[in-house]
C-alpha cells in the first residue's frame, strides 16, 4: 500500500521503466565484439613486451572512465558546442604550426607546461570532424539527389582545412585517413553523381604532379620500396612471420620472428604478423570476422536509422576501422606502403584506443538516450 502511494505521488514506477527502456536502447552487440579485440591485444603484448602490457592495460583503463564520461554527457542538447569543439581542434593544429614539437623530422606535438608531456592534435581531430559534419548534416539534410555543389563546397571545406594543416606536419597517413572517412561519409549520405565524376577526373589527373612535387622525399621512399620486386626489410620479417604461422600458429618458445625480435615494431605497426605466427591462419582469420562483424552491424545501425547523428557518426566509425584495418593488414604482406597506421583497438598505444573509445561513447550516446527528448519537460518519464 504504502508503495503504491509513493509510486503514485512520484512517479516510480515510469522512472523504472525510463531506465529499462533507455538499457534496452544501449547497443551490447559492439561492445560485445570489442571485448576479445582488447584481450588478445593485451595478451600478446604481454608476450613480447610485459612492460608494454601494463600501459596498455592502464590505457585501456583510461579509456573505459572517458567512455562513461562521453556516454553521459548530454550530446544532442548541448550540440551548439559542437561547431567550438571543432575550432578548438583547428586551433590547435595551427599552434602545432607555429609551437610544435618535432621528432624523427616532424612537427605534430605541442608540449603541456608543468607535466612534462606532450600531445598530438591530430588525433583529436577524428571525432571533432566526425560530430562537424553529423552536425551540418543534421542542420541541412541532402536532398533526393544528394547535396549539390554549394553544399558540397561547405562541407568540404570543414574536411580539407585539418586534412591540409595535418598534412603540412607532415602526418599524410592520418591526413588521408581524415579525408576518406570525411568523404567516405559524404559519399554514403548522397552527392549529386556529376560532383563524384569531376573529383575522379581531377585526381587521375593531378595524381603524377602531386607525386613528382607535394610528397616528401620519405614518402617517395616509401611508394617505391612497395612498388619495388623487393620488399623492406620489415615487410619481408612480416611476411616470414606471417608464412611460419602454418594454420593454427607457434607456440610462445617457436615463435622465432616475435621472441628473437626479427619482426619490427610487433606490437604496433605489425601486430597483425605477431597474432599470424602465434595463432596461424585460423587466429587471423577469427580476428578478421570480428572487425567484418563489426563493421556491418555499424553499417545496419546507420543504413536503417533516419537519424542523421547516428547515420553521420555509426558510417564514419565503420569506415574508420576499415579503412585502419585494410591499411594495416595489407601493409603487413606486402600489399600497401608501410605507413603508421594501427589495428584497430589492437595495436600498441594510447591515442589510437582513446579515440575509438570516444567515438563509440558518442555512438553510443546518441543511440541509447535518442528519445530523450520526447520526455515531458515537467519531469514525466514516459515514452511518446
Amino acid at each position: 500500500m504504502l508503495y503504491a502511494t509513493i509510486s503514485k505521488k512520484f512517479g516510480v514506477n515510469s522512472l523504472w521503466r525510463f531506465d529499462k527502456r533507455i538499457l534496452a536502447q544501449f547497443d551490447f552487440f559492439s561492445i560485445i565484439l570489442i571485448i576479445p579485440l582488447v584481450w588478445t591485444s593485451n595478451w600478446l603484448i604481454g608476450e613480447a613486451v610485459p612492460a608494454l602490457a601494463e600501459k596498455q592495460t592502464a590505457y585501456v583503463g583510461i579509456s573505459i572512465l572517458v567512455f562513461f564520461f562521453v556516454f553521459l554527457l548530454p550530446i544532442r542538447r548541448m550540440s551548439w558546442l559542437i561547431p567550438l569543439v571543432y575550432w578548438i581542434n583547428i586551433a590547435l593544429l595551427l599552434a602545432v604550426e607555429f609551437f610544435g614539437h618535432a621528432r624523427l623530422g616532424a612537427q605534430r606535438w605541442i608540449e603541456l607546461p608543468f607535466v612534462n608531456a606532450t600531445i598530438q592534435p591530430s588525433e583529436f581531430v577524428k571525432p571533432a570532424l566526425i560530430l562537424m559534419l553529423a552536425y551540418l548534416i543534421h542542420r541541412n539534410p541532402p536532398d533526393i539527389n544528394g547535396y549539390r555543389i554549394k553544399d558540397f563546397l561547405k562541407l568540404s571545406f570543414y574536411i580539407l582545412l585539418p586534412f591540409i594543416l595535418i598534412a603540412k606536419e607532415p602526418d599524410l597517413g592520418t591526413a588521408l585517413v581524415l579525408l576518406l572517412i570525411g568523404y567516405g561519409v559524404l559519399f554514403f549520405i548522397g552527392v549529386y553523381w556529376k560532383i563524384w565524376a569531376t573529383i575522379i577526373g581531377v585526381i587521375l589527373l593531378l595524381s603524377p604532379i602531386v607525386y613528382e612535387y607535394a610528397l616528401h622525399d620519405y614518402q617517395k621512399v616509401r611508394i617505391k620500396d612497395f612498388l619495388s620486386e623487393k620488399p623492406s626489410y620489415h615487410v619481408q620479417q612480416s611476411i616470414i612471420a606471417i608464412g611460419s604461422g602454418g594454420w593454427t600458429g607457434k607456440s610462445k618458445d617457436e615463435a622465432t620472428q616475435t621472441q628473437m625480435k626479427f619482426l619490427p615494431i610487433a606490437t604496433s605497426d605489425f601486430i597483425f604478423a605477431f597474432i599470424v605466427e602465434r595463432s596461424g591462419f585460423l587466429g587471423a582469420l577469427a580476428i578478421i570476422l570480428i572487425y567484418i562483424m563489426l563493421i556491418l552491424h555499424l553499417l545496419s545501425l546507420s543504413i536503417f536509422n533516419n537519424d542523421y547523428y547516428i547515420k553521420v557518426v555509426t558510417i564514419a566509425i565503420s569506415f574508420m576501422i576499415f579503412i585502419y584495418m585494410g591499411v594495416n593488414i595489407s601493409m603487413t604482406i606486402g600489399y600497401a606502403p608501410v605507413v603508421g597506421v594501427p589495428l584497430p583497438m589492437f595495436s600498441y598505444g594510447g591515442s589510437s584506443f582513446l579515440n575509438f573509445m570516444v567515438l563509440f561513447a558518442i555512438m553510443q550516446n546518441l543511440i541509447t538516450f535518442r528519445y530523450k527528448d520526447m520526455y515531458d519537460k515537467g519531469g514525466t518519464k514516459s515514452f511518446v
